[in-house]
């Protein structure tokens, strides 16, 4: 891991957008507890999976690893987008790593490119088993756990 100071992952499913914003000294105590963490897209047993997570999720008390966590519907896009833009003009001194969907990867570029110090990648450029990648599989889950109760 780099010099960040801050990590924010974003992630989409089927109407459903969620970030989490996490401090570089949470994560070796996060590392851990996601071990079992998997991408949804890629489970045979998805309902399982989700089951299983969300009592790991509760039990290991993760969400509290998190400087901030919204999961909402697509149509509030622009609110998760002003939480975000407001977080990093509070923080343009820091060097913050953003992961975000591919899907919403171009539109949020454009907001936040002269916003702060911060590096963004798309979520499927990062490396397989990255630290990165193993902390986007939180949200990636975490969305799905959503979408699904929704229904």
């Amino acid at each position: 891991m780099s010099d960040f100071e801050y990590y924010i992952f974003i992630d989409y499913s089927e109407e459903v957008l969620g970030y989490f914003i996490i401090k570089k000294e949470e994560i070796v105590n996060i590392m851990p507890k996601i071990s079992k963490f998997s991408h949804y897209r890629e489970l045979k047993y998805k309902k399982a999976y989700l089951n299983s997570i969300r009592r790991i999720i509760e039990e290991n008390k993760i969400i509290e690893s998190f400087l901030k966590l919204k999961i909402t519907e697509i149509r509030h896009t622009l609110e998760i987008y002003a939480d975000l833009v407001e977080f990093l003009k509070n923080n343009s001194d820091s060097l913050i790593f953003i992961s975000i969907d591919d899907n919403q990867y171009s539109n949020f570029e454009r907001l936040v490119k002269n916003v702060g110090n911060n590096k963004i990648v798309k979520e499927g450029q990062l490396k397989k088993y990255s630290k990165e990648y193993k902390l986007s599989l939180i949200i990636d889950t975490l969305v799905n756990i959503k979408r699904l109760k929704k229904k």
